[in-house]
């Protein structure tokens, strides 16, 4: 065992090295495919290689193509962090190697699920006796729910899903706003339930209650609403009351889309933001966006856990299975065999406690609405959403210098965002959502921007 301790203390400097240089290093790396698969490539070894060896090389050869997203100057998508505890922990789901299927599988690794399950309903005010799963992201986390409600609404109309499948069940209707995110429309497609029908949003995204009102009173039959908490490029709310009264009133099933809105109920600042939210079936977020753990984790709550193990649960002969004693997460999520996400989730909850979470939350909130003033006041430049949350949504004058003054930000290294498409126009989307991102982060970005507008405007 000395040379795998020997190995894991030369993984552990790499590593800290690597988050030592995140301060300094490009956040996009400089090389080309082509250099990293000369440097990673070549023929598979005839015979076995010393296993630091291995990993110095692999080090070496792969960090010139890795991204800076754990930096607090990544601004791209909506990507945290990770904590430190929240790392260490993944780290220790690694060497402990639990196989997180059944609780006989690892008993700590479906008890710190349970805890950390009842964290998150507390945390996000949700209702007790809620049922929680662990999964890669907000897309398997999307299945799992839309799979319970599909299950509930045909139950509703007389129909078994899981024993005489969908052909010949009476057609479920799916209400989405017109601003949703496309993992919705993936998984109503990996269920089988083909496109949703579309209703209207307003300018910020924001699915219109009213036009939801007309489309559930043309609605005959097993219905599903999906809702927003954090639309991606504006970060802007359903209004989530309206949205319940309205499918309440339909007898519709009612699923928010939280990847990461949704943890605007943590503060006392954002919490009007969601309010009616804990009056939907199911939800689900991600926390590897604002709770920064490492990657994958989502996280799948759903109002009836009756519904929820019903659509994912599994027996078989030669399993050891006690639903009534102890947690077995294959009840709750679609993998088998599966990784102890819950470590991770749960050392990042501990870690921060509910005042550092509500500050980590507040904290990006206020650092998105401080870049948004600034760069409102350049020439040329307007910020397209009201900025409610963590995400800023701004252009310049036309597509053309929109797209040029993110090439030159993007090339410079400093910081890292995406451009996206608003409305049929070109934009820029800046999402807070790092636990280190402070004001001389953000003052980097801004910077970043004006001078890759001056040398637009100087080759113009």
């Amino acid at each position: 065992m000395e040379d795998v301790r020997e190995l894991l203390e030369q993984t552990a400097a790499i590593a800290a090295r690597y988050l030592e240089s995140l301060g300094e290093r490009p956040v996009f790396p400089d090389v080309t495919p082509q250099e990293l698969r000369a440097a990673l490539g070549g023929p598979l070894p005839e015979e076995p290689l010393d296993p630091r060896e291995v990993v110095g090389e692999l080090a070496a050869a792969a960090e010139p193509g890795v991204v800076a997203m754990g930096s607090g100057r990544y601004f791209g998508f909506v990507i945290g962090g990770a904590l430190p505890a929240a790392l260490a922990a993944d780290w220790l789901t690694s060497a402990w190697d639990q196989n997180a299927g059944l609780y006989v599988g690892g008993p700590s690794a479906s008890v710190v699920e349970e805890v950390a399950a009842q964290w998150i309903l507390e945390l996000l005010g949700l209702p007790a006796g809620s049922s929680v799963g662990f999964v890669t992201g907000a897309q398997m986390a999307h299945v799992v729910a839309l799979a319970a409600a599909r299950h509930a609404v045909l139950e509703r109309a007389g129909w078994d899903v899981g024993g005489d499948g969908l052909q010949g069940a009476p057609r479920v209707r799916v209400l989405v706003g017109d601003k949703r995110h496309v993992t919705i429309d993936r998984a109503l497609r990996l269920l089988g339930l083909g496109a949703p029908d579309v209703v209207a949003a307003d300018d910020q995204g924001r699915l219109r209650s009213d036009a939801l009102a007309d489309a559930l009173a043309a609605c005959d039959g097993p219905t599903i609403v999906c809702a927003q908490a954090g639309e991606v490029n504006t970060g802007c709310f359903d209004p989530l009351a309206a949205v319940a009264d309205a499918a309440e009133t339909a007898e519709a099933w009612l699923h928010v889309d939280g990847a990461f809105g949704i943890w605007a109920a943590v503060s006392p600042e954002l919490r009007h933001l969601v309010v009616g939210c804990e009056r939907a079936d199911s939800w689900t977020t991600d926390a590897h966006k604002w709770l920064n753990v490492p990657y994958d984790s989502g996280i799948v709550i759903c109002r009836h856990p009756e519904a929820h193990r019903a659509a994912m649960g599994v027996h078989a002969a030669y399993l050891i299975q006690d639903g009534t004693q102890v947690r077995d997460q294959v009840d709750w999520v679609p993998e088998f065999s599966r990784r102890a996400r819950g470590f991770a989730v749960y050392a990042a909850l501990r870690s921060l406690g509910r005042a550092g979470l509500v500050a980590l939350v507040e904290r990006c909130c206020r650092q998105a609405r401080r870049f948004a003033e600034r760069i409102a006041a350049e020439p040329g430049v307007e910020v397209l959403n009201d900025v409610v949350l963590n995400q800023v949504l701004f252009r310049y004058e036309d597509d053309a210098r929109t797209d040029e003054v993110l090439a030159r930000v993007q090339a410079s290294g400093r910081v890292w965002l995406a451009g996206t498409t608003w409305d049929g126009r070109r934009a820029l989307r800046l999402s807070v959502s790092n636990w280190q991102t402070d004001d001389a982060d953000t003052d980097l970005a801004l910077e970043a921007f004006r001078e890759a507008a001056a040398l637009a405007v100087d080759r113009a």
